[in-house]
């Protein structure tokens, strides 16, 4: 039976990943990114293993381009699984000045309309079939906001609320929907972080995570378990309390590495 899996974001870091991890005979992979060179070599990989690509070159936030693109690889070959993974990071700099109004906003236009222009077109495919999964990357960052990226942690808050509140509004439609909430993962993103990446794991071991999450429908997908224990407990203790701890783990001042 033949499937058909979109990823955006597909083209290096975890979108790669998860590619790599579902690419296999009878799997048509929707991979999507703006950058050509990168997200033709990701399908070559994934064509050498079975897979039948289909290659958008598209920035998630034209909303025209996202509907064009997906409604037509939806007729040809109706979506299963929509994994919305495209995303950028932003952080304050060193002296702890705040991000930039511009910076904020593009960040936010990619990390959340952009994820609205994903999820629209093929939820609305989904709900005449009455079946489909989507998962939303996340953050473990959206349970509690980091002074060190104050607009990404934002950003990812606002896709869990929205994927917690998505999944019981279409259950009774047949249509699964996922929250994937990562730690740190080795990929050009995370080395731009100004600060320490505990239990930090590479991109191969997450996609695995996230895809027998995914198998088992899991509501929230959330790793490595001890980091997010550990930011579940500082997302309930008292404020100020909350604050020293991550003053403590260094999360409220940008610490970049010396050139």
């Amino acid at each position: 039976m033949t499937r058909t899996i979109v990823i955006t974001g597909a083209s290096n870091g975890l979108g790669a990943a998860l590619a790599y991890y579902f690419a296999a005979p009878h799997i048509q992979l929707g991979l999507m990114a703006r950058n050509k060179t990168r997200l033709s070599q990701v399908s070559e990989t994934c064509m050498k293993k079975g897979a039948i690509t289909h290659l958008g070159i598209i920035d998630v936030t034209d909303t025209e381009a996202m509907q064009i693109w997906l409604n037509t690889l939806d007729q040809q070959h109706p979506i299963d699984l929509l994994i919305a993974n495209a995303g950028i990071t932003h952080s304050i700099d060193h002296q702890g000045k705040p991000e930039s109004l511009e910076d904020v906003k593009k960040l936010l236009d990619i990390n959340l309309l952009g994820v609205l222009n994903t999820i629209h077109p093929v939820l609305e495919k989904m709900l005449q079939r009455q079946h489909g999964q989507i998962a939303l990357i996340s953050s473990l960052a959206a349970y509690r906001g980091m002074p060190v990226t104050p607009a990404y942690s934002a950003s990812k808050a606002a896709l869990k609320s929205y994927g917690e509140a998505l999944r019981p509004l279409l259950a009774q439609h047949n249509i699964k929907i996922n929250i994937i909430c990562p730690g740190f993962i080795k990929s050009d993103m995370s080395d731009s972080f100004p600060g320490k990446r505990p239990f930090i794991m590479n991109s191969n071991q997450a996609a695995q995570l996230i895809a027998q999450g995914l198998d088992k429908n899991k509501a929230t997908i959330a790793f490595p378990w001890l980091l997010h224990i550990g930011i579940l407990i500082l997302s309930v203790l008292p404020f100020p309390i909350a604050s020293f701890f991550m003053g403590l783990s260094g999360y409220n001042k940008a610490q970049y590495p010396r050139s």
